[in-house]
């Protein structure tokens, strides 16, 4: 039975950053950002099935796991940790995909940094629409994460920044965004118009409803391969 990676620390701006890496030093980079109450370990499937080709990198948000719970969630801060943690370990240009919560702050950063990324993907990323969510009550005894970090995302969801549909005509650099099909709870007509708004972006629906990279990791990983092949050098993207 395969184990999860133990984890690395690495100082990124103001955290403290775990995380868990798959794959050979020598390959080119590419990093999973998870979505809300989870960590990088829920990246296992997905990764191990990338990593023949890929030096794969899945942090711990901030409030979640073992990195750093500040207490301040916004969406930028977690676009800014992106950053962060890519250049605290010098990696070149590399490939970005994020998960719910994890494919706002995905692409919040592939806006703000042009043609710094080699690609990105955006798997059941929340439409920048408002999203009412419940909030369930805070649980008792501890938690792998920061109940605040709940709080701050599902308000967001609920006011979204009034620029976000704007600026995915802002990304630069090719998007597969990929939505889970029926079951998911998220419109997916409005996915697929965001991969219309992004100039270089293209749709794609699996089964698996929201939890993709738990409920549908082989799909999920052989789509990112399909779209990566097609887009990036290999040769061309090495750290």
């Amino acid at each position: 039975m395969s184990t999860v990676p133990e984890i690395a620390r690495v100082r990124a701006g103001d955290l403290t950053v775990a995380y868990r890496t798959w794959g050979p030093e020598s390959a080119p980079p590419l990093i999973l950002l998870h979505g809300l109450t989870s960590s990088g370990a829920a990246w296992e499937a997905v990764a191990r099935a990338l990593a023949s080709d890929w030096r794969v990198y899945a942090p711990d948000a901030r409030g979640h796991g073992r990195t750093d719970w500040p207490g301040e969630y916004s969406f930028a801060s977690m676009a800014a940790d992106v950053g962060n943690f890519a250049a605290a370990l010098r990696l070149r240009r590399p490939v970005l995909i994020g998960h719910s919560m994890g494919g706002i702050a995905a692409y919040r950063h592939a806006r703000a940094v042009g043609d710094g990324l080699a690609a990105l993907v955006l798997s059941e990323t929340p439409p920048p629409t408002p999203i009412q969510r419940p909030l369930p009550p805070r649980p008792d005894g501890p938690q792998s994460y920061d109940y605040d970090a709940r709080v701050a995302v599902v308000r967001q969801l609920a006011e979204p920044d009034p620029g976000w549909w704007d600026g995915l005509a802002d990304i630069a650099v090719p998007t597969l965004v990929i939505g889970g099909g029926d079951t998911s709870p998220f419109d997916q007509d409005l996915m697929a118009a965001m991969a219309e708004r992004i100039p270089n972006g293209r749709f794609a629906s699996l089964p698996g409803g929201h939890r993709i990279p738990a409920t549908a990791p082989a799909e999920l990983a052989a789509a990112v391969t399909e779209f990566l092949s097609t887009t990036i050098d290999l040769g061309q993207n090495k750290t």
